[in-house]
């Protein structure tokens, strides 16, 4: 239902502002360009889903051999004493559980065309577990704002562009954007868990917990103990080293056990598809929104809002340039990715502007695509607490993003 409610919010409140633009202000522009998004946000999810085809069927196929030859398995023994406890309602050793951490690990290296197929993968595998088929799952919902806090560890598509538009060190956000996905995710998880009533205080989720926190210590300070220009080089070469063991550790583990892996492949594969196109509706819908609520001006206005109010409290307003970047990453990755590059390319890569765009975009992941995506695929509708506690963990890995930023670059 919320999913609902926040759809039409978007149409209303553009139609709204819209024809006060119309009426007042005679911008004759203000329909035509809302109508053309309309078409243009159609194509695009369209072409999206197009775009997830092949690397959903490549994964789903590489998802089906590890699970036929065990490895999955192996994961989710590992994983499983801190999973059983936050995933409570699914089934001990459940196979949705190597899936999550194979999502969570491929999101936390920034490999996100292997995670969203392996996203989608744990949906299916939870879904099968879900009593009320439309209705998401509290399993379904913990693992979704896990996702939607985008807990990133080496964010290399960011670097990328800060080297293209010209940062003369391209990896100086790493940190910070470290410890804004680190915030975010931490409050998404605590969101959920007051919701489903976890006790976080569990001795094994402590020692998890804390083993996370001491990782990403180690993190840091191995990266900020090297060369700042090899960041990007050595993130890149562990990112994608990573990716390809996990591939080859999945084929010859289900070689050994005489598991015919080509033909395992195929199987898995063949779910790609159909899943792309399931999730088509979905996409379009929420994409369609957001580009009419940009179009009709409304997100402008809030912005120019946002900067007389800290005008008139006498706050530091340096920061109101980089909100188009947070406040459009929540509706669209894309739509926040061009926010960043224009912001980048209007007050420079390594201004303070274009810095804390870098750590606003590695901050949080996109709620509502995720959303769409995610929970079309498996056909839920009601998505209960799901994009409340999921904002919750946008607007903390916002805030975290912005005080970060003055702290280290202002």
């Amino acid at each position: 239902m919320a999913l609902n409610y926040i759809w039409v919010f978007f149409f209303l409140i553009a139609f709204v502002v819209a024809f006060i633009k119309l009426i007042f202000f005679g911008d004759m522009e203000v329909f035509p360009d809302m109508i053309n998004s309309t078409f243009d946000m159609a194509k695009t999810g369209f072409d999206i889903s197009l775009g997830l085809t092949g690397v959903l069927t490549l994964w789903l196929g590489i998802m089906k051999i590890g699970e036929k030859g065990g490895i999955i398995k192996i994961f989710s023994r590992l994983i499983g004493p801190f999973f059983n406890r936050l995933f409570p309602d699914l089934p001990k050793d459940h196979p949705a559980h190597g899936s999550i951490m194979m999502n969570l690990a491929a999101n936390m290296l920034g490999l996100d065309n292997a995670a969203t197929p392996m996203g989608l993968k744990a949906m299916t595998q939870m879904q099968d577990a879900n009593p009320v088929k439309d209705r998401a799952s509290n399993a379904q919902i913990m693992f979704l704002v896990l996702n939607t806090s985008g807990l990133t560890i080496i964010p290399i598509s960011i670097m990328v562009y800060r080297a293209q538009l010209g940062a003369v060190n391209p990896a100086d956000i790493f940190i910070p954007i470290l410890l804004a996905t680190y915030f975010s995710t931490i409050t998404g998880l605590i969101a959920v868990s007051v919701m489903q009533k976890i006790k976080l205080w569990d001795k094994v989720i402590l020692l998890y917990l804390g083993g996370m926190t001491a990782f990403i210590i180690a993190v840091i300070f191995y990266f900020s103990s090297i060369e700042k220009e090899q960041i990007a080089l050595i993130s890149r070469l562990v990112s994608n080293v990573f990716l390809f063991s996990v591939i080859v550790a999945f084929i010859f583990l289900a070689f050994i056990r005489k598991v015919n892996v080509y033909e395992s492949f195929i199987e898995g594969a063949k779910d790609g598809f159909a899943i792309a196109v399931k999730i088509i509706p979905y996409l379009i819908a929420i994409l369609v929104a957001i580009g009419v609520f940009r179009a009709s001006g409304a997100l402008d206005m809030f912005i120019q809002a946002v900067e007389r109010f800290c005008g008139l409290l006498g706050i530091n307003g340096d920061f109101i340039p980089a909100l188009p970047t947070a406040l459009m990453k929540p509706l669209s990755g894309s739509g926040a990715r061009g926010m960043m590059v224009d912001a980048m390319t209007q007050y420079g890569a390594d201004s303070f502007i274009g810095r804390m765009t870098s750590v606003l975009q590695g901050a949080t992941d996109t709620t509502f695509y995720i959303i769409a995506v995610y929970f079309g695929a498996v056909g839920i509708k009601n998505t209960r607490y799901a994009i409340t506690c999921g904002l919750i963990a946008d607007f903390a890995g916002i805030v975290a993003a912005i005080g970060i930023a003055y702290l280290f670059f202002h």
